[in-house]
């Protein structure tokens, strides 16, 4: 059986693309057992590759597979801290956002990328809560911004 390590990457996320710290914030901050993601944007490597607005810039599809590179920067980010995410209990929360036009309603659909990519990753364990939002701009025009709150063993 695969680890989710081995899973991310097979689906195409090399594990050692983590995108940089923030000066100002943590991009993880480990309370307990809870692990809370700040929010990733669709980086890879140091190019932001999906900027603009959805659906008017950005099509429904490539938004959806923006999504899917945010929360794989997110679990690279928890890999990187963690050694490993079999140290992942479980993806409580994703919360996505979409730098919508004013009239898309089907963010989401967007953000079901990053759901079904902690799907794959985890199985049942991906399952989680989530709430897919459309504002009005994202940070440096990034189509899509993905942040999730995660449990992980103890030990």
């Amino acid at each position: 059986m695969k680890t989710p390590d081995e899973i991310l990457k097979d689906l195409g996320f090399p594990l050692e693309k983590t995108t940089p710290e923030g000066k100002l914030v943590d991009s993880l901050v480990i309370e307990g057992q809870t692990l809370y993601a700040s929010g990733q944007v669709a980086f890879d490597g140091d190019q932001l590759v999906s900027k603009g607005k959805v659906s008017s810039q950005v099509s429904l599809e490539a938004a959806t597979q923006a999504a899917a590179l945010c929360a794989a920067n997110v679990l690279r980010a928890v890999r990187k801290r963690l050694g490993s995410l079999e140290r992942v209990e479980r993806v409580l929360r994703i919360t996505g956002y979409v730098n919508a036009d004013a009239d898309f309603t089907d963010e989401h659909l967007v953000i079901n990328g990053a759901s079904q990519l902690v799907r794959d990753v985890f199985g049942e364990a991906g399952r989680h809560a989530r709430t897919a939002l459309g504002l009005a701009q994202l940070p440096l025009g990034s189509s899509v911004e993905v942040e999730m709150i995660l449990k992980i063993k103890q030990g």
